[in-house]
């Protein structure tokens, strides 16, 4: 037997007024869906077929690789990431900052890890900088003796 009797229940539900906003937006979605229709149409007919095997093949290593990491590979991912956001932070002003600064710190971070990796790239890198060298100096000397 119950105690209590319970209330008539006499809700009704009220919807909120929409505000200029959500009206704006909404005005622009419906202006704008014949648009994004024809859009994705489009994009859906001219999809290029990509080779297949090569494009399976690459990410498959990647997802296998990401599956089963070397020990320590996410730690060290984790640090050089953030170098490279300390390097976005210090890197306040000038644009060239803004690519050498994270650049620069995430190349120290990832050169603590992988030092085989870095000194070989440090001396592709030295070569390829020595022959663009050579060739503005030789560039610079032939403007020289042609005048």
């Amino acid at each position: 037997l119950s105690l209590y009797s319970s209330p008539a229940r006499e809700t009704k539900y009220v919807e909120n007024p929409q505000t200029q906003l959500e009206e704006g937006v909404s005005r622009l979605r419906h202006v704008m869906e014949p648009y994004t229709a024809w859009w994705t149409e489009l994009i859906d007919t001219s999809k290029v077929e990509v080779d297949s095997s090569l494009c399976s093949d690459f990410f498959s290593e990647g997802y296998e690789f990401l599956q089963n990491p070397p020990a320590g590979f996410y730690p060290r991912l984790g640090v050089i990431g953030f170098a490279g956001i300390v390097g976005l932070f210090l890197a306040r002003g000038s644009r060239i900052k803004k690519l050498v600064y994270p650049a620069g710190l995430m190349g120290i971070g990832a050169s603590m890890y992988y030092p085989q990796q870095a000194v070989s790239i440090a001396k592709v890198a030295g070569t390829q900088l020595y022959d663009w060298s050579l060739q503005g100096y030789i560039a610079v000397e032939s403007l020289w003796k042609d005048n």
